[in-house]
C-alpha cells in the first residue's frame, strides 16, 4: 500500500554537520522500487525542499523518476528504519538549532538607510546577525578572515573599487566583515560613501586600528553600533540566571549542554582571544606581562583599579598597565566605569572600576571555572553585580539612552555601585544585591548617601521576588528594576 509523507523538512545550512550527514545518507541511498512505506507513516508531498542539498535532488531524480510528480517514496524494510532516523534526526537538530538562534531576538536595531559600523567581542554574533538580516537582500559579503580575501584587501586596497564595478544595480549593501584586518580599506570606504550609490556595513572585534586610522569615517558618514552577549531579555524563556553567572551568555555558550563543553570552550576563546587580538595583531611587545595582567585584572574585576598595586603584581610599570587596561577596551573585552563626581576633570582624575564584558570569559581568565557559584556566597554576589552592571549597559547601549555609568564611594569606604546620568529624568542610584530577602541593612549606602546627590531617585536590585519600598529606596527583583529605571 502506497503512502505519503506528511511533514517537509525546513531547508538548513549545509554546513551543520548532522543535517549534512542525515543529507548524505538520503541521497547515496536511494529506495527500492517495489516496497512502500508503512501505513503508520505520516502523509504529505515529497519536494526538493525534502532534499535541500544538491545530493538530495539527485536522490530525488532517483526516488521520483525524472517528472517529479510522484507523490511516495519506496523502499525496502531496512532502508525504511535508516530513512526514518535519518529523516526524525534531520528534523531535530534542525529544530534544535532554529530554537537556539532563532529564538533570540535580538534588540539591538541596526539601519537599513545608512552605512554603519558594528563593533563587538568574538563571538558575540555580529556576523550570524548580519547574515540573518541582510539574506533576503542582494549584498557583497567580504570576509577578512578569509586569507584570500584578507592578502588582496592589505595588498590592493582599490581591488574593492573593482568589484563593485562589476555588481549589479540590484546589489546596494556591502558587508565587510572584521575591518580591523584592513584598516586601509576604510579610505576606499569613505570615499565610496560619499560618491558612489552603495551602502556599507562594517564589523570588527576591535576598534583600536581604526581609532587610529581613518577615524573619520566613524564620524557621521557611519552610524556606530555595539553588539554584546546575550541579555536576558535576549534569551527569553531559557534564561537561568545561575547559568548566566557561571558561564555567561554568548551565544556559542547558549548551544553546548555540559559543564565540561562550556568550560572548554570558555578556555578556547581566552586562548583565541590571546592569539587573535593580541599576538597576530601585535598589539603588545611583551606577551607574558600582559598573560599575568588578564589573570589579575579578571580577580580584580568590579573593583576599583589599582594600577600601581597591579604593576607590581605582573611586573610591569604603572603606564603598561594602564596602556593594557585601554587596549581591553579597544578589543571590547571590557569597560570602565568611572567615580562620579559633579566635575567632569575631578572623574578623570579618580581611579576607574573596571568590568569584563561577559560573567563566564570573566571567570575563564581568573582561573575559577572549577569553582562552584553558591547562592549566599562572596563570589556569588560579586558575579550577580558583574552581570547586573554588564546588563544594565547593554540595554541603554541598543536603546541608544546616552545614560553615563559611574559608582560612588566616599572617603570613608561608603559605596554606591551604579550613578545612572539619565537626560531628562533623576539620576539613578543603584545597589545591586544578590540576596533573595532584602532588609534595611542592604540598603544603608543609598540612605545614607542618597539624600546627599541631588536630583536623584534610588534604587535597590536583588533577588528578591517581592516588590517593596523601604524609606525613599524603591526595592525590586532585579529585571523589574531594570524596566522601573527606562531600560
Amino acid at each position: 500500500m502506497v503512502v505519503k509523507l506528511e511533514r517537509q523538512l525546513p531547508r538548513i545550512p549545509r554546513h551543520l554537520h548532522v543535517a549534512g550527514a542525515c543529507d548524505r545518507f538520503i541521497a547515496n541511498h536511494p529506495l527500492d522500487p517495489h516496497r512502500s512505506l508503512p501505513v503508520r507513516y505520516p502523509r504529505a508531498p515529497v519536494s526538493d525542499q525534502l532534499l535541500p542539498s544538491a545530493g538530495g535532488r539527485h536522490a530525488r531524480r532517483h526516488i521520483l523518476g525524472l517528472n517529479g510528480d510522484c507523490d511516495f517514496i519506496p523502499a525496502t524494510q531496512t532502508s525504511i528504519k535508516l530513512w526514518h532516523l535519518a529523516l526524525v534526526a534531520r528534523s531535530v537538530y534542525f529544530k534544535f538549532v532554529r530554537r537556539l538562534f532563532s529564538m533570540f531576538n535580538r534588540l539591538i536595531n541596526l539601519s537599513k538607510s545608512n552605512s554603519f559600523s558594528l563593533f563587538g567581542a568574538r563571538g558575540t554574533g555580529r556576523t550570524f546577525l548580519l547574515r540573518e538580516d541582510f539574506k533576503r537582500v542582494p549584498t557583497l559579503f567580504i570576509d577578512l578572515l578569509d586569507p584570500e580575501q584578507n592578502h588582496t584587501f592589505n595588498l590592493r586596497p582599490r581591488a574593492l573599487v573593482e568589484q563593485l564595478a562589476a555588481l549589479t544595480a540590484e546589489t546596494e549593501w556591502i558587508v565587510i566583515d572584521e575591518i580591523q584586518k584592513a584598516p586601509n580599506l576604510l579610505d576606499i570606504v569613505h570615499q565610496q560613501i560619499e560618491s558612489s550609490r552603495f551602502k556599507f556595513a562594517l564589523t570588527g572585534s576591535s576598534a583600536r586600528k581604526l581609532r587610529h586610522g581613518t577615524a573619520n569615517l566613524l564620524a557621521g558618514r557611519a552610524f556606530v553600533f555595539y553588539l554584546f552577549p546575550l541579555t536576558a531579555r535576549e534569551i527569553g524563556e531559557e534564561f537561568s540566571l545561575q547559568n548566566a553567572l557561571a558561564w555567561g551568555t554568548l551565544p556559542r555558550v547558549m548551544t553546548l549542554e555540559g559543564t565540561d563543553d562550556r568550560r572548554d570552550f570558555l578556555r578556547a576563546y581566552t586562548h583565541t582571544y590571546l592569539q587573535e587580538e593580541i599576538t597576530h595583531e601585535q598589539i603588545v611587545r611583551r606577551l607574558d606581562p600582559f598573560r599575568r595582567f588578564l589573570v589579575v585584572a579578571a580577580q580584580m574585576s568590579g573593583q576599583i583599579v589599582n594600577y600601581s598595586k597591579i604593576a607590581r603584581e605582573v611586573g610591569a610599570s604603572t603606564v603598561t598597565v594602564q596602556s593594557y587596561f585601554q587596549i581591553l577596551e579597544d578589543t571590547l573585552i571590557g569597560s570602565l566605569i568611572e567615580p562620579f563626581d559633579e566635575s567632569i576633570r575631578k572623574r578623570q582624575r579618580g581611579n576607574p572600576k573596571f568590568y569584563f564584558f561577559d560573567t563566564g570569559v570573566q571567570r575563564a581568565l581568573s582561573n575559577t571555572l572549577q569553582v562552584e557559584l553558591a547562592p549566599q556566597t562572596y563570589a556569588f554576589g560579586v558575579a550577580f553585580e558583574h552581570f547586573v552592571v554588564n546588563e544594565i549597559n547593554r540595554l541603554q547601549s541598543y536603546a541608544k539612552k546616552d545614560h553615563r555609568l559611574s559608582y560612588l564611594r566616599t572617603k570613608d569606604g561608603v559605596e554606591i555601585d551604579l550613578v545612572i546620568e539619565r537626560p531628562g529624568l533623576k539620576r539613578a542610584l543603584v545597589e545591586i544585591k544578590s540576596t533573595e530577602r532584602v532588609s534595611d541593612e542592604d540598603i544603608g549606602s543609598l540612605t545614607r548617601l542618597g539624600k546627599d546627590v541631588p536630583n536623584s531617585e534610588a534604587f535597590c536590585l536583588s533577588r528578591d521576588p517581592t516588590p517593596k519600598k523601604i524609606g525613599a529606596v524603591s526595592c525590586l527583583p532585579w529585571q523589574q528594576g531594570l524596566i522601573e529605571i527606562g531600560l
